[in-house]
């Protein structure tokens, strides 16, 4: 999915092309946008929406997917948008939902909170330390993770439970505020907040395993036991 070749813009431009039967609403319920503003809004957008969907999915192919199928939804609800609102709060929730209802189906297997349930805030700091790695001017969260491709970061993503990966991916990936998030989410602000600082706690086990996997730093036999 690169540039403006995208598949979720083809399939909506198809589906965009075939006349269907209008829905009625209710006469001064809000302003809707026209087809051509809605489709102008979605393609701007869907990169963005792919590059969530990769790091919720840890799948460049689940990810069109799944943004294919938010995209032919988005335009079949597109009367539930409210012209002068946030359009990509709107389509990120509709992404999210799509991911949490089918998606996380089709993998099957995700890390409990079980397997996660050490993880503190100074996971990587006492991790880095016990390796010899940590010099007293480092932030080794920061250090780990400027040696991994984005791809290495999307799959530490992916590990975490579904609330909390998709949190941390919309403030650290993609530098929302708490507020956007909530509005994403359709949560409150506290609820964000909770979230992301368990994520966070989670995500930097997680980011330490992948890169033990890469060997950027020493593996357990090395840097003692877990």
């Amino acid at each position: 999915m690169k540039g403006g070749n995208l598949p979720a813009a083809d399939a909506v431009s198809k589906y965009m092309s075939t006349p269907g039967p209008s829905t009625p609403t209710e006469a001064g319920a809000h302003e809707h946008v026209t087809d051509q503003e809605f489709e102008a809004l979605l393609m701007e957008t869907l990169e963005g929406a792919y590059r969530l969907a990769v790091r919720l999915t840890g799948d460049s192919q689940d990810a069109e997917d799944l943004v294919q199928e938010a995209a032919l939804r988005a335009f079949r609800f597109r009367e539930s948008f409210q012209k002068g609102t946030s359009f990509k709060a709107w389509f990120y929730r509709i992404v999210i939902n799509n991911f949490y209802t089918s998606t996380r189906r089709k993998r099957g297997t995700s890390t409990s909170l079980d397997d996660l349930s050490d993880a503190h805030d100074i996971f990587l700091y006492s991790r880095s330390a016990a390796a010899g790695l940590l010099r007293p001017d480092s932030d080794p969260a920061a250090g780990t993770i400027a040696r991994m491709a984005e791809s290495d970061v999307a799959r530490a993503l992916a590990a975490l439970p579904d609330e909390f990966r998709t949190v941390c991916t919309l403030y650290f990936i993609d530098d929302l505020s708490y507020q956007e998030i909530a509005d994403i989410l359709g949560v409150p602000i506290g609820t964000v907040r909770s979230r992301l600082h368990r994520g966070r706690h989670m995500l930097q086990k997680q980011l330490w395993k992948v890169a033990e996997e890469l060997g950027i730093v020493p593996a357990p036999a090395l840097a003692g036991e877990r």
